[in-house]
């Protein structure tokens, strides 16, 4: 495997821990603190280091179908952490999730999620 892509590997490792984190701790709290705003800009920003990593490292086309699911999950959660930002961003205090939000949390990190899970996949299957 290529370093770069290695790196990738690793890199994407960490954001899902980052993002999980986060929404495990939205969850339990049904609100959105500092540290689940911390916790979710970090696995935004190791997402988009692993998806420019992924990308230059593979000798793959960038459009295929992983690649269009990991695009569309990358937005998914960059649209997410925006919107937590967005609720949370004139308070010091934990603010409420609304329901609609929280709905939109739950499908970007599955979405994530299913992105993530292919990727491991395709790899798998490359080296059997």
């Amino acid at each position: 495997m290529k370093f770069i892509l290695l790196l990738g590997t690793i890199i994407v490792n960490l954001a899902l821990v980052f993002y999980t984190v986060s929404f495990i701790k939205q969850k339990k709290q049904k609100a959105i603190s500092g540290s689940i705003m911390r916790f979710q800009l970090i696995g935004l920003i190791f997402d988009v280091v692993a998806t420019v990593l992924m990308i230059s490292g593979s000798s793959n086309s960038p459009f295929s179908l992983h690649g269009i699911l990991g695009y569309s999950s990358l937005t998914g959660m960059l649209l997410d952490t925006y919107l937590l930002f967005k609720l949370k961003a004139n308070s010091s205090e934990p603010v409420t999730i609304n329901k609609g939000l929280s709905i939109y949390s739950n499908i970007a990190y599955i979405w994530w999620i299913a992105a993530f899970i292919t990727g491991a996949l395709l790899v798998m299957i490359k080296r059997f």
